[in-house]
């Protein structure tokens, strides 16, 4: 027999698994929203709390002799008065500092990568380069100079020379330690081995390799002032030597000031680089 089917109404089953249409609020948005307050008022809260320690110690208890950290009102006051020699010093050393950590980034990953390809290069290589970390750099700054000579390249050395081994390190170190589930999925989709590094061993490694470049990142900072000691170059390292030998303490403390922010702004740099180049990272974690 024919006829017309009955009309059904929706169960409650259904109905309940049926997709919601209200609009979720993007996670990331959201975060971001909640989280950039903190980002400014927390470091800036732990700038004033360093600032409020140091007045302390130096002019409150009087605990530190005024000659060896002077407060730190009397280094506002020689920043404000030399300005015009330690701003240009400032560029000078920054320079040199983030010249230095492209190059070292430069080598340390394509060293990484050797080491990590071959299982032979790095059982020859990898002892040379712990030994070549393992050298008090300092203790190689006058021999930069005799073998360089005066300008660039004794920093540029001293600066490659402090930062490149934790590029290598983390670089090997995660080149050699993909996720054994993309491996899987590279060989049972018949990549080869240069499609299998570009889509899956590279960028997996990513990760590993900032961590390696924000610890290079200060001890580049460290490696151009240490060049600078022994350079002929106007640097900020230059001028810690000069105005410490002429006894004015509290400028030369205005120049290591001024390399700390300097310090802080490029590792904040990278950090915001990281955040682009691997916004997965940020999605995946609990942070």
């Amino acid at each position: 027999m024919t006829g017309t089917r009955p009309e059904r109404r929706p169960s409650e089953e259904s109905v309940e698994a049926s997709p919601t249409t209200v609009p979720a609020t993007p996670p990331v948005a959201g975060r971001w929203r909640g989280t950039r307050p903190a980002n400014v008022g927390l470091p800036l809260l732990g700038v004033v709390i360093a600032l409020a320690f140091w007045w302390l110690v130096t002019s409150g208890l009087g605990l530190v002799h005024p000659v060896s950290l002077p407060p730190p009102q009397d280094v506002w006051d020689s920043l404000t008065l030399s300005r015009g020699v330690l701003l240009p010093a400032l560029g000078i050393t920054t320079l040199m500092t983030v010249l230095g950590f492209l190059i070292s980034t430069v080598a340390g990953v394509l060293i990484g990568m050797t080491l990590a390809a071959s299982r032979r290069a790095e059982r020859m290589f990898a002892p040379l380069l712990v030994a070549v970390n393992a050298v008090p750099k300092i203790a190689l700054g006058p021999l930069l100079v005799v073998s360089f000579g005066w300008g660039e390249k004794p920093i540029l050395t001293m600066v490659f020379l402090l930062c490149f081994f934790p590029i290598v390190l983390s670089t090997a170190t995660g080149l050699t330690t993909t996720p054994a589930d993309l491996a899987e999925l590279a060989r049972s989709l018949n990549a080869s081995w240069w499609q299998s590094f570009r889509k899956v061993r590279f960028p997996a490694a990513l990760p590993q390799v900032f961590v390696g470049l924000k610890v290079a990142m200060p001890l580049a900072a460290i490696g151009a002032v240490i060049g600078e000691f022994y350079s002929d170059k106007p640097g900020l390292g230059y001028q810690i030597l000069q105005y410490n030998g002429v006894g004015d303490t509290a400028t030369a403390w205005a120049a290591i000031v001024l390399i700390a922010a300097m310090s802080i702004a490029l590792y904040s740099a990278l950090s915001f680089v990281e955040r682009l180049a691997l916004p997965w990272v940020r999605a995946t974690t609990a942070r």
